[in-house]
């Protein structure tokens, strides 16, 4: 959720993916491609960098009945809010989230045009384009449709931050950025190598220190850590 608390735990290797993700989502256009395994921080940190820089997270919830209408209907509601509303968004994505391959073609899309083939109806496309005319035209984008629509298309690009969460493991992953090139020519590349020995060790004695009491360990913590 976007305001559940997250229990983290800083080591030098996280704060520097911290830094990372956060001068990527800085930039304009900005967007990010975090490869490692499950449990190594990727969303933790793409949601942190997130607030850092004052843009709000989404990402898609799965359901068991979750499929190309429900997908859509999410990216719709994603580029209405980043443009109509004017809200700066990052949009986080994972592997694991990927129930059809078609999810990455529509990703694929927004990150290299910034717009999915036949996304909108005709009636809401309208809608959109009387909506955002008056900034369009404030902003000397032009006056008919096609030109208003296509700078709602440019607000989208620039106020909407793609995140994605993949993992290197098995072939999946080389396929996946063979087929769909965009997710790696239009994304900043964040690899997440195995955690140091240091890392682990915060990370024990972060969890048994909580534990401590209700174990008895606390003379032993340094030895079992």
């Amino acid at each position: 959720a976007e305001n559940s608390p997250m229990n983290l735990v800083f080591f030098g290797d996280c704060i520097q993916h911290l830094s990372r993700i956060a001068r990527i989502l800085r930039q304009q256009r900005g967007n990010a491609m975090l490869v490692g395994v499950g449990g190594s921080g990727r969303r933790s940190m793409a949601r942190l960098a997130a607030k850092m820089n004052n843009l709000k997270n989404f990402s898609i919830e799965i359901t068991k009945s979750y499929r190309e209408k429900e997908f859509h209907e999410d990216i719709r509601m994603l580029l209405r809010k980043s443009a109509l509303d004017n809200e700066p968004q990052v949009f986080l994505f994972s592997d694991t989230q990927l129930v059809k391959e078609s999810f990455l073609e529509d990703i694929n899309n927004l990150l290299n045009s910034g717009e999915i083939p036949n996304l909108f109806p005709a009636d809401e496309k309208i809608a959109i384009c009387d909506e955002i005319g008056g900034r369009a035209r404030e902003a000397k984008s032009g006056d008919n449709r096609d030109q208003i629509y296509a700078y709602f298309v440019q607000i989208c690009r620039e106020n909407l931050h793609i995140t994605l969460a993949f993992s290197p493991v098995g072939d999946q992953f080389r396929n996946r950025c063979r087929q769909f090139p965009s997710i790696i020519n239009c994304c900043t590349i964040d690899w997440y190598n195995p955690w140091p020995a240091e890392a682990l060790y915060s990370v024990a004695q972060r969890q048994l220190s909580a534990d401590e009491a209700k174990l008895g360990i606390a003379e032993h913590l340094d030895v079992l850590c």
